[in-house]
């Protein structure tokens, strides 16, 4: 897929390096459900797990450069295959620049063509309230709080979560 300023592409673990970059950095890290990466193993181990998932991931690209500045995803909801859920993370040296906003509404524009689907939800820690900004810029709106948690199950917060039922020429 492409957008005005980023190509959206699967990604291999030809990417291993570029991806290393933003998963071992703490402060890209701090609000994801994944702990730090140490070792660019962990990050070979991610990429060769990523066909057990039911999700759609994709590596963003800046066109002209070649340069994989983040990913995202998007899939079922927590099961549920009517409402999809989706999320990012960027290089710490890309933030600020639009880059969430246009690959998020890409992935939902992806979704909706590929599959019809027109509800959305996803979340963020409520300290990381950029995201809510790119949440927002998609169409969504703040619905609860919830609870957010590494995967290992340590580092518990408070997340805000965001749903919207989008027409499918809105995004």
């Amino acid at each position: 897929m492409e957008t005005e300023r980023l190509i959206l592409r699967p990604l291999t673990l030809d990417d291993c390096d570029a991806v290393y970059k933003w998963v071992s950095d703490e402060d890209v890290t701090r609000y994801m459900v994944y702990n730090t990466y140490t070792s660019k193993e962990q990050v070979v181990c991610w990429l060769k797990s990523l066909e057990e998932d039911d999700d759609y991931l994709f590596g963003f690209v800046r066109k002209g450069t070649d340069d994989l500045i983040g990913c995202g995803s998007i899939g079922p909801h927590n099961g549920d295959r009517e409402r999809w859920g989706f999320g990012y993370n960027l290089r710490k040296d890309q933030w600020g620049n639009g880059y969430a906003t246009e690959a998020a509404k890409a992935m939902i524009r992806f979704a909706q063509k590929e599959f019809g689907i027109t509800k959305f939800a996803s979340s963020h820690v409520e300290q990381n309230r950029a995201s809510g900004h790119v949440m927002e810029k998609c169409g969504l709106h703040f619905v609860r709080y919830g609870q957010f948690q590494k995967l290992d199950g340590t580092c518990k917060m408070r997340s805000m979560e965001y749903e919207g039922e989008l027409d499918l020429q809105i995004v």
